[in-house]
């Protein structure tokens, strides 16, 4: 009789960054360790795969690293195991085609639209802020629009003025003329890490220890998989010359978070208010 496969969730956002994972369940890759990995898309981001984590709808994420690690200093019982992506995320700042505002400093005081609170969106909006030297009080205010769909329908509109979102996922949207690109603010980290439940660590560490080596297998060779460009523009409705730059752009990884860059995080979400306080490195990362 067939062993009975192990049923693990792993939800990530439906973007180019995840095409490793997509590759690796295609070719059946987890089955073959006795494991039937379920994936499942988060189109509403890091806010919403904290949530998941925490109701115990997925075991595992592949989610934003300032987003996981406010998310674990508010009580959510999670560890960081590993980063994926260790270039920083370059997120593009968009208007509306027919906005009135042509550039950062025009924004400045407006409305930015988030997909929720704790997400990406909102927390680049306050990187963003500092950056440019805004008044924090009194110059963000934020317009929920759950994910990009919302997005585009609240720049459209006007209920929103000004939307943060990885450059190339929303480019096509300003090849089409439904967004303007006013400019970029790269995340000051690596961008994606792998977060885990903690019940899940304290009893599956062997199956998480084997998904990992098999998506760093890939993420190692990613590059050089043959026609990937070609292929991740088919997939994700993106120019070829857009999907060359990003993956020159992008560097996976196989390794952890150190404590350095742990702490580099905290500082930043602290003095900006994020976080009420920083967490002991062992308390957010765990080498297994």
């Amino acid at each position: 009789m067939a062993k009975r496969l192990k049923t693990v969730r792993i939800g990530g956002v439906p973007e180019h960054f995840n095409l490793a994972w997509y590759l690796t369940l295609k070719n059946k890759e987890y089955k073959d360790e006795g494991i039937n990995l379920r994936w499942k898309d988060y189109f509403g981001g890091t806010g919403q795969m904290c949530k998941a984590l925490r109701d115990n709808d997925i075991d595992l994420a592949v989610i934003l690293t300032e987003g996981i690690i406010k998310d674990i200093i508010a009580g959510n019982k999670c560890k960081i195991v590993q980063v994926y992506v260790k270039s920083p995320l370059i997120w593009g700042i968009h208007v509306g085609q027919k906005s009135p505002y042509n550039s950062l400093e025009d924004v400045k005081g407006k409305k930015a639209a988030i997909s929720r609170f704790g997400s990406g969106s909102h927390l680049m909006a306050y990187i963003n802020a500092q950056k440019n030297g805004w008044n924090l009080e009194e110059d963000l205010h934020f317009e929920m629009v759950k994910n990009l769909d919302g997005a585009v329908e609240g720049l459209t509109n006007g209920t929103a003025d000004y939307f943060m979102w990885e450059k190339f996922t929303t480019k096509p949207l300003v090849d089409n003329n439904t967004f303007r690109h006013i400019g970029d603010c790269p995340s000051p980290w690596p961008c994606f890490v792998i977060a885990v439940r903690e019940e899940f660590l304290e009893n599956d560490k062997d199956n998480l220890k084997a998904i990992l080596s098999i998506i760093n297998k890939t993420t190692k060779e990613f590059k050089h998989i043959p026609s990937i460009d070609t292929t991740i523009a088919n997939r994700y409705d993106q120019k070829l010359e857009d999907v060359q730059q990003w993956l020159q752009l992008t560097e996976w990884s196989q390794s952890n978070l150190d404590a350095e860059t742990v702490n580099d995080v905290q500082e930043k979400l602290l003095a900006l208010n994020i976080i009420p306080k920083k967490l002991p490195f062992n308390q957010l990362v765990i080498n297994i």
